[in-house]
């Protein structure tokens, strides 16, 4: 790639972030492009998830089986309900609790939400990042960005800009380069079963964490 195609594609907000360049980048998802940005648990990487063809060209670039869902990112309760529904009272608790943060939640999926996403089932993931440049990312486009780790299917998550960079540089849009509040642990996934909290994947939120709430189901499998 030239330093020029490089330049126009690549935002470094290590030091400050560059709220104009947000709202362009905003632009960007909105219109279907894919790109890099960084969460308080990895890199992901992300498009506008109303769009089939964008989220059908992520699963290509990242190389993941298309039996696999995806999650969205959101920025408040209002953009949950618009793509979730039959939201009880112990998912508004938790979310009360950890969102933003590094907690999924598997809900039931509103038909606005594409198959493709989810893989063909009736639910979807949705978390609400904590990290200040990916919150205002989603809050300027106003829509759920679709997104995974920024790591090739099989490869660990990483935190590594460049690792990242290497992998995806001849395929993404945009990537935003930042080092605040990575935790290098991808976030903990629950789904709500008859008021209990069912662990699906272990993150930084731990079962402790989750049992201040209701009873956890655990799966005893770790990351």
């Amino acid at each position: 790639m030239r330093k020029n195609d490089f330049m126009k594609k690549y935002f470094n907000f290590k030091n400050t972030i560059n709220y104009e360049d947000l709202k362009y980048i905003s632009k960007l998802i909105i219109d279907g492009k894919i790109g890099i940005f960084p969460t308080e648990t990895v890199y992901g990487i992300g498009t506008n998830a109303f769009k089939e063809d964008s989220i059908s060209k992520l699963y290509k670039i990242k190389e993941r089986p298309l039996n696999k869902p995806i999650s969205l990112l959101v920025s408040n309760i209002k953009m949950v309900k618009q793509v979730v529904k039959n939201i009880n009272k112990l998912e508004y608790e938790l979310m009360e609790n950890f969102f933003p943060g590094a907690l999924t939640i598997i809900f039931e999926k509103n038909n606005i939400v594409p198959d493709i996403v989810t893989s063909g089932t009736k639910t979807v993931g949705i978390r609400m990042p904590s990290n200040e440049i990916t919150l205002k990312l989603i809050e300027y486009a106003n829509i759920p960005i679709a997104t995974t780790s920024a790591n090739l299917s099989g490869n660990n998550s990483s935190t590594n800009f460049m690792t990242i960079y290497n992998d995806f540089y001849n395929d993404v849009d945009f990537f935003i380069n930042d080092t605040s509040n990575k935790i290098g642990i991808p976030s903990t996934i629950v789904k709500i079963i008859d008021n209990k909290i069912k662990i699906l994947r272990y993150g930084s939120i731990t079962k402790n964490d989750l049992e201040k709430f209701a009873t956890v189901i655990d799966i005893k499998k770790k990351l």
